[in-house]
C-alpha cells in the first residue's frame, strides 16, 4: 500500500429490499489518505486494491474503531463507534484511482468530495455517474426505493404518521449529507449533492446549484448554476438567470464567471467570462451570438461571435433597445481588445 490512493471513506447507507445501494453517507471523506493508514484499514477490512467498496459488520468496525484510538485519529474512532450498533448497512469504500466510478457507494463518495470541498468541479472523474444513482423518493424517514413507497405510506398512516416525500430524484440536497462552513443557502433543497459551495457565497430562494458546480467563495447566487460550472470570488449571479452547464446545451464547453462578474436577472450566460464583467439584465449571450465590438465612442469597430470573446475580462454585454442589436462594452479600448482578438488568429 505503498502507493498513494485518491481517496477513502467510512460511512452508512440506505438499501431496498433486493439488496440494492439507494444512498451512502460518508460524514469524514479522506483525500489522498496516508499509506500507512491505508495499510492497516487494508489488513483489518480484507482489502486487496483496486476502486472497491466492503461491508463492515459490527466486529470489523471495533477493530477499525481501536485501531483508530491507538493511532490517535479521535474523529474517525467516534464515527466507527457511532456505527457499531447501527441496523443500516456499514461500508468502506476505498478508491486506489480517481477513475470512473463503478459502483453506488463510489459514485456517493465522490459526490462527498466535492461538497466537502476536497476537490473542486470538473476535479474529480464522474463519468458515467447517473446509471449509479438510483431514482429515489427522498422522505422524511430517507431514502426509499420508488417500488416499496407506497407500502412505506400506507404503514406510516397506519400507525397515525404521514410520511413526508420531498423529491424524487437521483440526487439528495446536499445539506443533509454536509453543511460545508460559512455559507447561507436560504432553500436547501435547490443545492445539490456534489455541489461545491465556497466559504462566503449566499445562496437566495430561488438560486440552485448542480452537482460538479458551485463557487470559489464571496459570491451571490439568485439563479442557476448550472452542472460543471464554477463561479469565481465577488460574483453576482442575479435573479433568474441561467449558466448553460455541460448538461443544458453546453457540450463540451466549460462555462465559468471569472470574479467580480454580474450576471444580470434574468439574463444567461453559454461562454466563459473572464473577470468584472457585466450581462445586462435579460440578455442571453450565447457563443453563435453576434455582438457588436464599440469603442470609447460607442462606434462599432467589428462583428464577432461571443465565443470569440470568452475569457476576455472587463466586459459589459447590453442589448440595443433601439436596434436590437448586442453590444459589447469594454474598459480597455476597443482597438486593444480587436487586437487581442486578431493576434491568436
Amino acid at each position: 500500500m505503498s502507493k498513494p490512493h485518491f481517496s477513502l471513506a467510512i460511512g452508512v447507507g440506505s438499501k431496498n429490499r433486493n439488496d440494492q445501494w439507494l444512498e451512502v453517507f460518508y460524514p469524514k471523506p479522506i483525500l489522498n489518505p496516508a499509506p500507512e493508514l491505508l495499510e492497516s484499514i487494508a489488513k483489518l477490512v480484507g482489502y486487496q486494491g483496486g476502486n472497491t467498496f466492503i461491508e463492515l459488520d459490527s466486529k470489523t468496525l471495533h477493530a477499525l474503531e481501536d485501531l483508530f484510538v491507538d493511532i490517535e485519529q479521535a474523529e474517525l474512532a467516534a464515527i466507527t463507534r457511532s456505527l457499531e450498533e447501527s441496523v443500516q448497512p456499514r461500508v468502506i469504500t476505498i478508491l486506489a484511482t480517481d477513475e470512473a466510478p463503478t459502483s453506488t457507494p463510489e459514485a456517493y463518495l465522490k459526490l462527498h468530495l466535492l461538497s466537502h470541498r476536497l476537490v473542486k468541479p470538473h476535479g474529480t472523474d464522474l463519468q458515467g455517474i447517473f446509471p449509479l444513482l438510483p431514482n429515489v423518493a427522498w422522505t422524511s424517514e430517507g431514502a426509499i426505493d420508488l417500488e416499496e413507497l407506497p407500502a412505506r405510506q400506507l404503514a406510516a398512516r397506519a400507525e397515525g404518521r404521514v410520511l413526508s416525500v420531498n423529491s424524487v430524484d437521483k440526487f439528495p440536497k446536499m445539506t443533509d449529507y454536509v453543511v460545508p462552513a460559512g455559507v447561507r443557502i436560504a432553500h436547501t433543497a435547490r443545492v445539490r449533492l456534489g455541489a461545491y459551495v465556497g466559504e462566503g457565497t449566499t445562496v437566495m430562494h430561488e438560486g440552485f446549484i448542480n452537482f460538479n458546480a458551485g463557487t470559489e467563495g464571496k459570491s451571490m447566487i439568485e439563479g442557476r448554476v448550472s452542472a460543471g460550472v464554477m463561479v469565481g470570488e465577488g460574483s453576482d449571479l442575479g435573479g433568474g438567470c441561467s449558466t448553460m452547464g455541460t448538461l443544458s446545451g453546453g457540450n463540451n464547453i466549460v462555462i465559468c464567471v471569472g470574479e467580480n462578474c454580474l450576471i444580470g436577472a434574468n439574463a444567461g450566460l453559454g461562454i466563459p467570462l473572464g473577470d468584472r464583467c457585466i450581462i445586462e439584465a435579460g440578455l442571453y449571450l450565447t457563443a453563435a451570438s453576434k455582438v457588436q465590438v464599440l469603442d470609447d465612442q460607442k462606434k462599432v469597430v467589428e462583428v464577432v461571435k461571443a465565443g470569440d470573446l470568452s475569457g476576455k475580462s472587463d466586459l459589459l454585454f447590453r442589448r440595443n433597445s433601439l436596434t436590437g442589436a448586442l453590444e459589447c462594452l469594454t474598459n480597455k479600448s476597443a482597438i486593444e481588445l480587436n487586437d487581442e482578438l486578431h493576434s491568436h488568429n
